[in-house]
């Protein structure tokens, strides 16, 4: 048994009499005692942590890093942006945030666990003692529900959660996304982490109260993610990295072939949404190399000579459709940064 099967075998093992509650009450359960004592086996990051100048994140801070990417990026943060984070866990990302913030209250986090919420603030608290920049004023921390959200609407400008709803079974993801998007100003940014799975996860497995909590037989696949988060209401979808995660072997776990689960980052924007659908930006790109000096699709995309353009699957989808030469599209890379068609 490697390293991360034996952590999370470790976890499960400390829960051996929560199965009969719900699976929400399973979940507060499991992050109650890793408030407690910090769990290095409930998740794995697959993003590096942010080394930044003057920015000292708490060792306690970042052993209770529970995510399994990054929902903190530069690009979202410009503007002095009103901040919501759902799930606070050890507070890092709170830190984070800050960073880019420093203004009072310009960080709000949100948890439905008391100790959760009480080691955060213990964390904050040594975070302000490292860092001469950071003021405890810059976070405010609520006790709240991520399916019923104690804030207004169109109160944030960025909205993120880090392996949190995974966890939700659909229905209560679906409240879940309506809550976020109901707090996000028009044209804010929701920024997701989670985990992802291609495969059809076992029934047993997804049954599993404990893994779900540990955030692992939640994982949906990826088209169907981006499908539920786009009903919510969100025009624009960008995938931002995907990477390998976890792997359920039937050596350790009640599966008879191997589970990949990878994690994704996303940002949905509260676009409007477009008459033909949601723009989901996979990572394609668009290259012209004809004997003209651009090609207009005259749908308003212009591809100059040997120029790549990012391109949303439906874009690409378009392109493909005219089956040209001197075209090339590429396949999605799940990696995309901003520009191109939309």
């Amino acid at each position: 048994m490697d390293a991360q099967q034996e952590q999370v075998r470790a976890v499960v093992e400390q829960l051996p009499n929560i199965n009969a509650m719900s699976y929400l009450e399973t979940t507060k359960n499991i992050y109650k005692e890793a408030a407690k004592k910090p769990q290095l086996g409930l998740c794995c990051t697959t993003t590096p942590i942010w080394l930044l100048p003057g920015l000292s994140i708490p060792k306690r801070m970042m052993e209770m890093n529970y995510g399994c990417g990054s929902t903190v990026n530069q690009a979202d943060l410009i503007n002095n942006p009103k901040i919501l984070y759902v799930g606070v866990g050890g507070g890092m990302e709170l830190l984070q945030f800050s960073y880019f913030s420093r203004q009072n209250a310009g960080v709000t986090g949100v948890d439905v666990v008391d100790e959760m919420l009480q080691t955060c603030r213990e964390n904050l608290t040594e975070a302000e003692k490292q860092n001469p920049w950071f003021h405890k004023e810059f976070v405010n921390l609520l006790k709240g529900d991520a399916l019923n959200l104690p804030m207004d609407d169109n109160s944030f400008d960025v909205a993120a959660q880090n392996c949190l709803f995974n966890i939700f079974k659909q229905d209560d993801l679906k409240k879940a996304l309506s809550e976020m998007y109901r707090v996000l100003k028009p044209h804010g940014r929701l920024i997701l982490s989670d985990p992802v799975c291609d495969q059809q996860m076992p029934q047993n497995l997804l049954e599993d109260e404990n893994l779900r909590g540990l955030c692992l037989s939640g994982a949906l696949p990826l088209n169907e993610y981006i499908k539920i988060v786009t009903n919510i209401g969100f025009g624009t979808i960008e995938v931002r990295a995907k990477r390998p995660y976890r792997i359920l072997d039937p050596s350790h776990f009640e599966t008879k072939e191997l589970i990949y689960i990878e994690s994704i980052e996303i940002c949905a924007i509260k676009d409007p949404m477009p008459p033909d659908g949601p723009c989901v930006f996979t990572g394609k790109t668009a290259i012209y190399y004809g004997n003209e000096e651009y090609f207009d699709d005259e749908k308003g995309h212009v591809l100059y000579l040997n120029q790549p353009l990012s391109i949303c699957d439906k874009t690409a989808r378009s392109l493909a459709s005219l089956k040209r030469k001197d075209l090339f599209i590429s396949d999605s890379t799940y990696f995309y940064n901003g520009g191109g068609c939309c």
